[in-house]
């Protein structure tokens, strides 16, 4: 009768803990989709800057006109590509997929170049990039406003 009674308390226990985790949503978190990336000036310029590529998932290119960010998720299945200075390209692991400094596919299956995404700067003179707006080169959305920064 003992063994019983431990036996149930133990189901009891468990049931009230299963109930209590099913109370708590599962929650996926993000790393916030607009922010700042610091002062412009900061950036050297004609580089690729991959200080952002882990937390954000962005690569911030300097040309000596202005800025432009690129989404580092491959066209082709979603890898991540790798930043090759030395080849002065983008190169995916997965599947081969090659792209030059500007996010233009230049080898490899991927069917399209990379996304932009807005860029613009903050009202305390920081870069702010917006991930919720992308651009698509070939829906021509790169001359759109927010794709490009000129800064000179």
């Amino acid at each position: 009768l003992g063994m019983a009674w431990t036996a149930f308390t133990v189901a009891s226990v468990a049931g009230i803990g299963a109930m209590t985790r099913f109370m708590f949503p599962n929650v996926s978190y993000e790393p916030p989709q607009e922010f700042k990336a610091g002062d412009p000036a900061s950036y050297a310029i004609d580089a690729v800057d991959t200080r952002y590529k882990a937390a954000f998932g962005v690569w911030i290119v300097r040309e000596a006109t202005g800025f432009y960010v690129l989404s580092t998720v491959c066209t082709h299945l979603g890898c991540t590509p790798n930043w090759l200075a030395a080849d002065e390209k983008f190169k995916c692991p997965c599947h081969g997929s090659g792209f030059i400094r500007t996010g233009m596919h230049v080898e490899g299956p991927a069917p399209r170049p990379l996304e932009r995404y807005k860029i613009t700067l903050a009202e305390d003179g920081q870069l702010l990039i917006d991930k919720n707006t992308k651009f698509q080169e070939e829906k021509g959305q790169w001359s759109m406003d927010g794709a490009y920064l000129y800064y000179a």
